[in-house]
């Protein structure tokens, strides 16, 4: 079992809770959402945003483009995921599912990426530390 810090917890906490509507309620949903996939993915903070690990190896973050000022769903393993609405933009490796705080969250797109990306990990195509 992982430890977490207090202070990790409450930087976390802070991330979601100091972002101003609607993006804190798209971000906290998002969270949940990643979350309910699957029981060993678990959140930690890394470059000062929400991360989140499947046993304990990267595999999503959530952030808010600095442009538009949305959020946004970065897939670290995003090159093997083959969805329109995944952006690539100059990545190599990941790529990002934009989100309009605006709008209901696309849930269905949602879930479905985030079990694809669990799926590469579950199959051995992404290599776990055991």
């Amino acid at each position: 079992m992982e430890v977490v810090s207090n202070k990790m917890v409450e930087e976390l906490h802070n991330y979601y809770l100091n972002k101003e509507e609607p993006n804190k309620s798209s971000l906290l949903a998002l969270r949940s959402i990643i979350l309910g996939q699957d029981t060993n993915i678990t959140e930690t903070q890394k470059w000062g945003m929400p991360c989140f690990c499947y046993k304990k190896k990267m595999f999503c973050y959530l952030w808010i483009d600095k442009k538009t000022d949305e959020p946004y769903i970065l897939m670290v393993e995003g090159k093997y995921l083959d969805y329109p609405e995944l952006e690539e933009g100059a990545r190599s490796r990941m790529k990002i599912l934009r989100v309009n705080p605006n709008q209901d969250l696309p849930i269905k797109t949602i879930e479905n990426i985030l079990q694809k990306a669990l799926d590469l990990y579950k199959s051995g195509t992404i290599k776990i530390k055991q």
